[in-house]
């Protein structure tokens, strides 16, 4: 047998005021409302009411005299996963994006807990071994570089990915769908592991592309393979999709713009999420901090020599710039965006294209500056409309504040 309710009855059941409490409601009563919105049947304006043939149906009658006043639940955070996913929600990225950003994440969070742990885990010191940019590789970025490919091969959303430790770009067997490119550094500043300074990792996300990925011909080679993987990594800034960086130190902050501004994540080690923690950041236009490796200064054109003294110069102001080096790009970026002034890894007598890789270290903290409101240059022209020659391509960068990186092109004309 079927209980059934009678319009009348109904009606009454699910008529109340606001002058009643809920508590006094019963069970169901209280399952029809919610605390934003009194399901009602008034006779009086504000609300509705249409009779059909099986009775009365009621309509759902918004508070609309109450005032908007919402407030922020101190328990309320946005996790970088949360946030992706609003990105996606808003059509500013689509779900392969979602995963390979996510992807990048995690492999954050495990680079940034073996930094934390190098020291008792015996991750200090060299690898016995060289890059295929002639530098000692430090435990770290063996480690660090094998943690970030498996975890962008895992995603499945890869076709290329291509690392500052690695000799040539790799066409990921696994990807099944996206086949975004990635470039990354897994760990730069490595050199200050040792001495518990801040490293980091940079990445950048370039469009998905086919063509590396066909199927090795009877005719071709796997060289011929390779050539074509180069080419379409060998990019401009300006194609970029996404560029963030991870920064390893007193906390781990993870800086990310897909195209809508720069935003920064901080890993609560609580809940073992990145939280948004800023949002449009803004490099200001104008600084008093300079970065450079002043070691290097006698080894340093005139012009960039002359600059640097002006900097020094306490002027009419009584203030000269503030000198402020560490030594690691993501610490003196990081740095650099949030009080402004000025980065520079000049070239010199001994490096004549400067030390920064273009792929890997240029075009993506150039495109976090410019998201941000900042510029980044290689003294002469922008850094992101320079187009690759080669993968491990080399760059003097300047990036920072406007006024100050326009003000040193001035210098180096």
């Amino acid at each position: 047998m079927v209980a059934t309710i009678s319009p009348q009855a109904s009606s009454q059941l699910l008529h109340f005021t606001t002058t009643h409490s809920t508590s006094l409601l019963s069970p169901f009563q209280v399952s029809i409302s919610d605390a934003k919105t009194l399901l009602s049947c008034p006779t009086t304006t504000g609300g509705s009411r249409r009779r059909h043939a099986g009775g009365v149906r009621c309509m759902a009658v918004g508070a609309a005299s109450e005032p908007e006043t919402k407030k922020r639940n101190k328990f309320e955070i946005q996790t970088l996963t949360g946030w992706l996913l609003k990105q996606e929600q808003a059509g500013i990225i689509d779900a392969e994006l979602t995963i390979v950003l996510s992807s990048i994440s995690m492999a954050c969070k495990q680079i940034g807990s073996l930094v934390q742990r190098a020291g008792i885990s015996n991750l200090t010191g060299v690898q016995g071994a060289v890059n295929i940019q002639g530098e000692d590789q430090k435990k770290l970025d063996v480690v660090s570089n094998e943690v970030f490919s498996n975890c962008l091969r895992s995603s499945g959303r890869t076709g290329i990915i291509a690392s500052e430790e690695e000799d040539v770009p790799v066409a990921v067997e696994e990807s099944y769908s996206g086949n975004y490119i990635v470039v990354f550094d897994p760990l730069d500043g490595s050199s200050n592991i040792d001495a518990a300074v801040s490293t980091g990792s940079i990445f950048g996300i370039y469009s998905p592309n086919d063509e590396c990925l066909a199927d090795v011909g009877d005719d071709e080679t796997l060289d011929n393979v390779e050539q074509r993987c180069i080419v379409n990594v060998c990019q401009p800034g300006n194609n970029l999709l996404a560029a963030g960086y991870c920064m390893y130190s007193s906390s781990v902050i993870f800086v990310l713009s897909i195209g809508n501004g720069v935003f920064a994540f901080t890993l609560d080690p609580m809940y073992g999420e990145f939280v948004l923690t800023q949002e449009n950041i803004q490099i200001p236009k104008s600084g008093k901090i300079y970065s450079f490796n002043e070691g290097n200064y006698q080894l340093w054109d005139d012009k960039l020599k002359k600059y640097i003294d002006d900097l020094k110069d306490p002027g009419p102001s009584g203030k000269p710039y503030s000198a402020r080096y560490i030594g690691s790009l993501v610490g003196d970026f990081h740095r650099t965006m949030l009080y402004g002034g000025i980065y520079g890894y000049p070239r010199d007598k001994k490096s004549k294209n400067g030390k920064l890789r273009l792929l890997y270290e240029c075009a993506p903290m150039s495109y976090l500056a410019e998201q941000a409101g900042g510029k980044g240059s290689d003294g002469h022209q922008r850094v992101l409309d320079i187009q690759p020659t080669e993968i491990h391509q080399r760059l003097p960068l300047y990036i920072g504040s406007v006024d100050e990186v326009e003000k040193l092109e001035k210098y180096l004309a």
